[in-house]
């Protein structure tokens, strides 16, 4: 009992940390999207730099992120290993990665025009089509050193977060955003409210792309010097295959970033039908990072502690351990992601509007995007749920389950893409449905492969809970929607202080529902995660 409270505590404390440098990083990246979407609106520059970012940004997602594969990779095999053997093999494999990641950085530059013309096939048929591929071209050209990038960062997120080190990888990204503030803002010095006329749409996007560079370099050297400082490996050159543990990080890194590429595949698959609808791209991106400055800050907080603990109780005879752990990462995504679901699919209008709503980001472009929020709002809880049980895996070695998953679920993505986008002809909410799609099916069929892997999880015991949420976050959103209605009605619709205070209010209204009701449920994870993250919070502001 008392190491089950030790381990509870580090939970929380880590999460934590993870929650703090994340929420800063997530609040830089929406201003830095604030600052797009007012500089450049859905026009040109902001579509073609989407459609140029889906190669680096999607290696910068898969081999970068907190939580991608190598990050999954490192930490796996780091954990369960002593100190001393760490920098060698993290040396080894940021050479080998790096090697292999250095062929991709000339592919992207000698083929960009390629590329973007298999992206987006359909920027020929648009009438501004020809200016947004020019410039996705020239944008890609300039951000291809991503790639190798992406692989270093990624791998010293693993490193740093083995060696206990949470806040530099939790606050590191926001180097990037930092970046491209900047540099839009000595062009809006330089060049005032003409950076929005078609003569310097090719400046703007050079600039939107330098800086997207400029930010991931700045992010790779301080993690490098933090991993340098903690005795984890520098930059140093290592080709010593026979390293121990080298072929332990391959065997996940490989599947994994495999089975993480799929994901990202879907994503190409919904930019390439996105290519037919006039700046889709450029909502799609707007409404998707409202949806991943919280979910990326609470997917930290739950997937960054519980990865190492899965690693650790991946012994068969740790297995009733390892099946309370996964209980826990599965009820607390369900008590973050659907609420917050339910209120974005209910202030939808309210939160585009406060968020994007000024310069050159107009009134109609905020409906288009709110209307991609309420359809991410649907699936928020399956995508955080599908995280937590594809780690799983990762522990437990086998990367070959997630990429079968995956694999399968590509098919289906483009069958529902045609479906909803050819027959249905439900627009650009409808691609954002297709990625909720893939995401249930993806969660339903790792939970049950799960449950063959480590002889059973009691699925009905975990969905009640799960379920008296469902209800709670319903209530909670009609709450919050009428509560917007009859504030509007009273006050009006139009201004930043009163969008502001309706928007508070409906969602402090919808929140203090869905936790009144949580409250009733009793959930012993919610209790216990609630209760230490209050204590760390309490203690600190004494």
């Amino acid at each position: 009992m008392t190491q089950e409270k030790k381990v509870s505590r580090s939970i929380a404390g880590i999460a934590g940390i993870v929650a703090a440098g994340t929420l800063i990083s997530k609040v830089v990246g929406l201003v830095r999207q604030q600052v797009i979407a007012a500089a450049f609106g859905l026009g040109v520059v902001a579509d073609a730099y989407q459609y140029a970012y889906v190669i680096p940004g999607f290696l910068l997602i898969l081999l970068g992120g907190i939580n991608g594969p190598f990050h999954s990779a490192i930490v796996s095999v780091l954990a369960k290993r002593n100190k001393e053997e760490a920098a060698p093999l993290v040396e080894t494999i940021t050479t080998l990665v790096g090697a292999v990641l250095l062929v991709l950085t000339i592919i992207l530059v000698l083929f960009s025009g390629n590329l973007i013309d298999l992206v987006a096939p359909g920027l020929n048929q648009l009438p501004q089509g020809g200016a947004v591929k020019a410039i996705a071209i020239q944008q890609l050209q300039i951000m291809a050193p991503m790639a190798i990038l992406a692989g270093l960062i990624g791998i010293g997120f693993g490193t740093l977060n083995a060696a206990n080190l949470f806040w530099l990888p939790s606050i590191s990204p926001l180097f990037s955003s930092i970046t491209v503030i900047i540099g839009l803002g000595i062009l809006w010095l330089q060049l005032g409210s003409k950076m929005t006329t078609p003569e310097y749409a090719v400046l703007g996007g050079m600039v939107l792309a330098g800086g997207t560079l400029a930010g991931a370099i700045l992010q790779w050297v301080v993690q490098l010097i933090a991993q340098a400082q903690a005795g984890m490996g520098g930059f140093r050159l290592r080709f010593n295959i026979n390293q121990p543990g080298v072929g332990e990080v391959m065997k996940i890194m490989g599947p994994a970033t495999i089975s993480s590429g799929m994901l990202q595949i879907n994503l190409w698959v919904i930019l390439f039908f996105a290519s037919n609808i006039p700046s889709a791209a450029a909502a799609l991106a707007n409404a998707n990072l409202l949806v991943q400055t919280p979910l990326g800050i609470i997917s930290s907080m739950i997937l960054v502690p519980l990865l190492p603990v899965f690693s650790r109780l991946a012994d068969p005879k740790d297995w009733h351990d390892l099946k309370l752990r996964i209980r826990q990462g599965i009820i607390l995504s369900a008590f973050t992601m659907l609420p917050l679901g339910a209120l974005m699919i209910a202030l939808a209008v309210p939160i585009v509007r406060v968020i994007y709503e000024r310069g050159a980001f107009q009134k109609d472009e905020s409906q288009l995007v709110a209307s991609l929020l309420i359809a991410y709002g649907s699936g928020m809880f399956v995508y955080l749920a599908r995280d937590v049980l594809v780690r799983v895996f990762y522990a437990l070695g086998d990367g070959d389950t997630p990429f079968r998953v995956s694999s399968f679920n590509i098919f289906l993505n483009v069958v529902l893409a045609y479906i909803f986008i050819n027959i249905l002809k439900l627009g650009a909410p409808g691609l954002v449905l297709t990625t909720v799609g893939v995401n249930f099916s993806s969660t339903l069929m790792l939970f049950f492969l799960l449950h063959r892997k480590i002889h059973g999880l009691p699925w009905l015991e975990w969905s009640l809970p799960i379920l008296g949420m469902t209800v709670g976050s319903v209530l909670a959103g009609v709450a919050s929607y009428g509560t917007l209605e009859f504030s509007q009605r009273l006050l009006g619709k139009d201004g930043l202080p009163i969008q502001l205070l309706q928007l508070s209010v409906a969602g402090l209204v919808g929140l203090g529902i869905f936790g009144a009701i949580a409250a009733c449920l009793k959930i012993p994870e919610v209790n216990v995660f609630v209760s230490r993250l209050q204590q760390r919070f309490l203690n600190r502001s004494l």
